[in-house]
């Protein structure tokens, strides 16, 4: 376990501010697609409307901050916690084990696609596992000191408070994966089959001198 010295007023006052005015600033990250099917990642909503961008998350879903007691309800408003792991991460599960045992509700997002690496680049500078924010404070890599007094700054609970019947929404990733569409049906019947060629009936066989053929010519 890592030891941490408590934080002074100061320093308690300052990652306060941070984390608020953090907060408010933290954008989230549009997927937008051009004609040329290029895919780009930005925290500016693209000038056509009607592009519909899939914007990436990064704020705990209202729904599951609903069952919360009001307190924590109240901290997790204004400070999500979201937590970005991999495939094979140790260090990404001592984080959410932390999250966990805390009691911190926090919203999961992972990384496994090209997508998802060049978003979470874009979101945190980086590609290095586990990410985490805590309002819009972010913390690379996992040092348990370190989460803890940000925890701390943000009014987190140090002992879990979660209502026995909350369940922890389940990992998602950090780019949303869109259905393959279906293959557009035939638009014209399939071709007829040739139809059978009609074979001339053969020439008859002429054996010998007929009324018509005197000389019995053959061909």
């Amino acid at each position: 376990m890592n030891m941490h010295k408590p934080l002074s007023a100061p320093l308690l006052a300052t990652l306060l501010m941070t984390l608020a005015c953090a907060s408010v600033q933290a954008q989230g990250v549009y997927r937008i697609v051009g004609p040329d099917g290029k895919v780009t990642f930005s925290d500016r909503p693209p000038p056509d409307a009607n592009a519909q961008p899939a914007r990436i998350a990064n704020e705990a879903p209202a729904a599951a901050n609903g069952a919360l007691p009001y307190e924590l309800r109240q901290i997790a408003n204004r400070f999500p916690v979201t937590l970005y792991t991999g495939n094979d991460c140790p260090p990404c599960t001592s984080a959410r084990n932390l999250l966990t045992s805390r009691g911190v509700p926090f919203t999961e997002r992972t990384v496994s696609s090209n997508e998802d690496i060049a978003a979470l680049q874009r979101l945190s500078g980086g590609t290095g596992l586990p990410f985490g924010t805590i309002g819009g404070q972010q913390l690379a890599g996992f040092s348990e000191g370190e989460w803890v007094q940000y925890l701390d700054a943000a009014g987190y609970p140090k002992q879990s408070a979660l209502p026995r019947n909350y369940r922890q929404p389940a990992p998602t990733p950090l780019v949303a994966v869109k259905a393959a569409e279906p293959a557009a049906a035939a638009s014209s019947a399939p071709p007829a089959p040739p139809a059978p060629s009609r074979a001339r009936p053969p020439a008859p066989i002429n054996d010998g001198p007929s009324p018509s053929n005197p000389a019995g010519i053959r061909f």
